[in-house]
Protein backbone atom coordinates (compact mmCIF):
# COMPACT_ATOMS: atom_id res chain seq x y z
CA UNK A 1 0.00 0.00 0.00
CA UNK A 2 2.84 2.41 0.84
CA UNK A 3 4.45 1.90 -2.56
CA UNK A 4 1.14 2.70 -4.26
CA UNK A 5 0.83 5.93 -2.24
CA UNK A 6 4.44 6.88 -3.02
CA UNK A 7 3.85 6.25 -6.71
CA UNK A 8 0.68 8.38 -6.67
CA UNK A 9 2.53 11.18 -4.87
CA UNK A 10 5.43 11.01 -7.34
CA UNK A 11 3.07 11.15 -10.32
CA UNK A 12 1.21 14.13 -8.84
CA UNK A 13 4.49 15.96 -8.21
CA UNK A 14 5.67 15.20 -11.77
CA UNK A 15 2.44 16.58 -13.25
CA UNK A 16 2.65 19.70 -11.07
CA UNK A 17 6.31 20.26 -11.95
CA UNK A 18 5.63 19.81 -15.67
CA UNK A 19 2.82 22.40 -15.50
CA UNK A 20 5.02 24.91 -13.67
CA UNK A 21 7.95 24.31 -16.02
CA UNK A 22 5.73 24.83 -19.06
CA UNK A 23 4.41 28.07 -17.57
CA UNK A 24 7.96 29.29 -16.84
CA UNK A 25 9.24 28.49 -20.34
CA UNK A 26 6.34 30.25 -22.04
CA UNK A 27 4.50 27.03 -22.82
CA UNK A 28 4.09 25.12 -26.04
CA UNK A 29 3.25 27.25 -29.06
CA UNK A 30 1.25 24.49 -30.72
CA UNK A 31 -0.84 22.19 -28.59
CA UNK A 32 -1.91 18.86 -30.15
CA UNK A 33 -5.40 18.81 -31.61
CA UNK A 34 -5.94 22.58 -31.48
CA UNK A 35 -6.46 24.75 -34.59
CA UNK A 36 -3.49 26.97 -35.42
CA UNK A 37 -2.79 30.51 -36.53
CA UNK A 38 0.47 32.43 -36.83
CA UNK A 39 2.40 35.31 -35.31
CA UNK A 40 4.60 37.09 -37.84
CA UNK A 41 7.36 39.28 -36.41
CA UNK A 42 8.52 41.93 -38.91
CA UNK A 43 11.74 43.85 -38.25
CA UNK A 44 11.01 47.45 -39.23
CA UNK A 45 13.92 48.75 -37.16
CA UNK A 46 17.50 49.53 -38.17
CA UNK A 47 18.90 46.87 -35.83
CA UNK A 48 19.19 43.09 -36.10
CA UNK A 49 16.74 41.21 -33.87
CA UNK A 50 18.43 38.30 -32.16
CA UNK A 51 15.73 37.19 -29.71
CA UNK A 52 11.99 36.65 -29.98
CA UNK A 53 10.14 35.26 -26.96
CA UNK A 54 6.51 34.18 -27.17
CA UNK A 55 4.39 32.96 -24.30
CA UNK A 56 0.75 32.28 -23.55
CA UNK A 57 -0.77 35.31 -21.79
CA UNK A 58 -1.24 33.33 -18.58
CA UNK A 59 2.37 32.06 -18.47
CA UNK A 60 4.63 33.18 -15.61
CA UNK A 61 7.48 34.06 -17.97
CA UNK A 62 8.15 35.00 -21.59
CA UNK A 63 10.31 31.92 -21.74
CA UNK A 64 13.12 31.11 -24.14
CA UNK A 65 14.17 32.53 -27.50
CA UNK A 66 11.82 31.05 -30.12
CA UNK A 67 14.08 31.84 -33.10
CA UNK A 68 15.95 28.77 -34.35
CA UNK A 69 19.66 28.61 -33.45
CA UNK A 70 21.71 30.85 -35.71
CA UNK A 71 18.67 32.79 -36.94
CA UNK A 72 18.48 36.58 -36.72
CA UNK A 73 16.01 39.03 -38.23
CA UNK A 74 17.86 41.72 -40.17
CA UNK A 75 16.11 45.01 -40.99
CA UNK A 76 13.26 44.21 -43.38
CA UNK A 77 13.17 40.49 -42.47
CA UNK A 78 10.23 38.67 -40.93
CA UNK A 79 9.71 35.31 -39.26
CA UNK A 80 6.47 33.33 -39.00
CA UNK A 81 5.71 31.38 -35.82
CA UNK A 82 2.89 28.82 -35.95
CA UNK A 83 0.80 28.92 -32.76
CA UNK A 84 -2.43 27.45 -31.47
CA UNK A 85 -5.20 30.05 -31.49
CA UNK A 86 -5.28 32.16 -28.32
CA UNK A 87 -3.68 34.99 -26.36
CA UNK A 88 0.08 35.61 -26.45
CA UNK A 89 2.73 38.00 -25.13
CA UNK A 90 5.67 38.65 -27.47
CA UNK A 91 9.04 40.32 -26.92
CA UNK A 92 11.67 40.97 -29.61
CA UNK A 93 15.13 42.20 -28.74
CA UNK A 94 18.57 43.13 -29.98
CA UNK A 95 21.87 44.14 -28.47
CA UNK A 96 22.93 47.77 -28.62
CA UNK A 97 26.51 48.01 -27.43
CA UNK A 98 26.45 46.89 -23.82
CA UNK A 99 22.69 47.14 -23.35
CA UNK A 100 19.69 45.25 -24.64
CA UNK A 101 16.62 46.85 -26.24
CA UNK A 102 13.22 45.17 -26.28
CA UNK A 103 9.94 45.66 -28.11
CA UNK A 104 7.07 44.38 -25.97
CA UNK A 105 3.65 43.31 -27.27
CA UNK A 106 1.10 42.09 -24.72
CA UNK A 107 -2.28 40.38 -24.99
CA UNK A 108 -2.05 39.62 -28.70
CA UNK A 109 -5.10 37.60 -29.73
CA UNK A 110 -4.36 35.17 -32.57
CA UNK A 111 -7.47 33.58 -34.10
CA UNK A 112 -7.13 30.07 -35.50
CA UNK A 113 -6.63 30.17 -39.26
CA UNK A 114 -5.28 33.75 -39.23
CA UNK A 115 -1.93 35.53 -39.01
CA UNK A 116 -1.15 38.43 -36.70
CA UNK A 117 1.78 40.64 -37.79
CA UNK A 118 3.83 42.56 -35.22
CA UNK A 119 6.18 45.29 -36.47
CA UNK A 120 9.26 46.08 -34.40
CA UNK A 121 10.35 49.69 -34.98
Amino acid sequence: MRSVLRLAAALSLTALTAGCLSSMTGGELVRPGEPVGAIVVYNGSNATLQVVTISRCEAMSHGFNRLPDGTALYPGDSYRFTVSGGCYDVQAGYGTGTSYAVADFNDIWVPAGRSYTLTVN
